[in-house]
């Protein structure tokens, strides 16, 4: 299948949660016709790009801290200029850009692409246009210039990925295939293709280097892989559709946001056992129950903050005593990718139906902009200090 990843909009009945599932990739116009036709509660088009100047590809990026945002229905990433609240620049990177991580040495930034087609509920897939196979891959951009250096093979539909701690090894998400691929950034072939379990989604190496983790929507699973042997060494239960897997400074613990439980899996990363599970409350005037999407962790390590899809709220979980011990509320729409600013003052969604970004004031729990930049925003990254 070419797109299994959806979106759901939910309400609760007496039998428990009544949802209604729409495609969380990019919604062409025929995509949004079909929905509409089949009747789904959310048939607007995402807004279109603001016609914002933008500075050259190739000039020198000025100093200071930046928040990088992907538009999954477009071909760009948005640069955006915190401190001035403004689109500072769009670089084209090529179709359907999705998961960002810049690299740990900091000079690049990458971007998984995808030239898959959409499909929503129920759709019949020999009728979709052929996936354009040759847009797959993962984009490298120097964070100086924003020029794009190269697109590197990455296995089919990539979606998210993650970067080793020494830069050299690239871990992608096919999630057509039920695959974890291993791309090696300097020949840029693939080392290992590692069968993971279904729908693999979220990808994240833990903070020794020594493990990464790729979440599995389609059987609720979590599968380690040792990131030299590039062998499976286990695997943990989730809840229902993982989606984004963080970890405590130290690495001892793992949270994975579990998008249909409305809750987060917190597991051993030794012993690969579940620890607690923790339940996210309802959110008071929310359009629907939490919903885990994205997770991040603060600079100090002491908040994991997580994104909750279309209740529009943010979760703040202190990581020492595994409970909620705050929400932020009215972030925007359907929030995904979310991003800490490099002091920890503030937070960054992407909110794809509504084509903006959020800058959040994490001290007084408030919204402090919400920055127009079209499409559907996807993923965030943040460079800078």
């Amino acid at each position: 299948m070419h797109n299994k990843r959806y979106d759901l909009s939910c309400g609760m009945a007496a039998s428990g949660i009544v949802c209604r599932m729409q495609t969380s990739r990019s919604l062409t116009a025929a995509a949004v016709a079909f929905i509409t036709l089949a009747g789904c509660s959310q048939t607007a088009a995402p807004p279109p790009a603001p016609a914002a100047a933008s500075t050259p590809a190739a000039a020198t990026v000025p100093a200071g801290p930046r928040v990088y945002v992907t538009d999954e229905t477009g071909t760009e990433i948005v640069v955006i200029d915190p401190a001035t609240r403004q689109v500072a620049q769009r670089i084209a990177v090529g179709k359907r850009p999705r998961g960002i991580h810049l690299s740990h040495d900091g000079t690049r930034l990458y971007v998984a692409l995808s030239g898959s087609p959409i499909a929503g509920p129920g759709v019949d897939e020999s009728k979709l246009p052929p996936a354009d196979r040759a847009a797959d891959g993962i984009g490298a951009i120097d964070i100086a210039t924003h020029a794009v250096l190269k697109k590197y093979k990455s296995g089919q539909d990539p979606e998210s990925f993650a970067i080793s701690n020494d830069d050299t090894l690239v871990f992608v998400s096919n999630e057509d295939e039920g695959l974890l691929s291993a791309l090696d950034l300097a020949s840029g072939e693939m080392k290992a293709r590692i069968k993971v379990g279904e729908e693999p989604e979220g990808v994240t190496v833990r903070p020794d280097g020594k493990v990464v983790y790729v979440t599995s929507e389609g059987d609720g699973v979590v599968t380690g892989v040792d990131t030299k042997t590039l062998k499976v060494v286990g695997t943990v239960k989730t809840g229902p559709r993982p989606r984004s897997i963080a970890f405590t400074k130290d690495g001892a613990l793992g949270f994975v946001t579990n998008e249909n439980a409305g809750t987060l899996t917190v597991f051993d990363t030794k012993k690969h056992t579940v620890k607690t599970t923790i339940q996210l409350p309802k959110i008071e005037g929310a359009p629907t129950a939490p919903r885990p999407m994205g997770s991040a962790l603060a600079p100090d390590g002491s908040r994991l903050y997580v994104s909750l899809g279309r209740a529009k709220a943010i979760a703040i979980i202190d990581t020492a005593s595994l409970a909620v011990v705050g929400t932020i509320t009215d972030v925007g729409a359907r929030l995904w990718g979310i991003g800490v600013s490099p002091d920890g003052t503030k937070l960054y969604t992407a909110n794809g139906p509504s084509g903006d970004v959020s800058i959040v004031d994490i001290a007084s729990r408030k919204v402090e902009a919400r920055i127009s930049v079209g499409g559907s925003p996807w993923g965030i990254a943040v460079a800078g200090k």
